[in-house]
């Protein structure tokens, strides 16, 4: 059973043991991303400090982690491409399961828990993005029903950019 909550400081280390891993992976796999310094403690310090830091945990150990913003990314404003909706949007980025909990499908649930933020604060669309060569997060934004809306650039590399626009259930 996991739980989805708040990061805190004392999981720091936990966090940061889980993306030493998928830095690694990353290049593992071929990947560029994460290949430069990016992210590090500090990042994972701050996520935490502004309170956008999230982990699925089950107990005590942290098998999941990712950051959630609303309305928080200035690169989405140039978008090179065309955003589903305009408005309010949920972002998220630095999505990262423990090596520990890999095929269980997490980072499927982390991103169903972000669906479930959203709703929670009434914004019906979700914003994201992955480097060209992340296969796994392409698969699966694909498999959740994100729409491949264009390139954004971080730091001078040009991402590839999803949204997915979610109704609320009928109650």
């Amino acid at each position: 059973m996991y739980t989805f909550r708040k990061a805190q400081p004392d999981d720091l280390p936990q966090l940061w043991e889980i993306f030493q891993y998928a830095i690694a992976r990353r290049k593992e796999d071929g990947s560029n991303q994460w290949q430069d310094g990016y992210p590090n403690p500090e990042v994972l310090r701050n996520d935490i400090g502004a309170g956008t830091g999230f982990v699925l945990a089950e107990g005590e150990t942290i098998a999941g982690y990712c950051a959630i913003m609303i309305n928080d990314e200035p690169a989405y404003a140039t978008i090179e491409g065309e955003w589903l909706t305009e408005g309010d949007f949920v972002v998220f980025h630095r999505v990262a399961v423990s090596k520990d909990h890999l095929g269980k499908g997490l980072a499927k649930q982390l991103m169903k828990h972000i669906e479930a933020f959203a709703l929670k604060k009434n914004i019906y669309s979700i914003k994201a993005d992955t480097n060209y060569d992340n296969s796994a997060m392409l698969r699966i934004f694909e498999s959740m029903g994100y729409v491949y809306c264009g390139e954004v650039y971080f730091r001078g590399s040009p991402r590839k950019a999803y949204e997915k626009s979610i109704l609320p259930s009928a109650q």
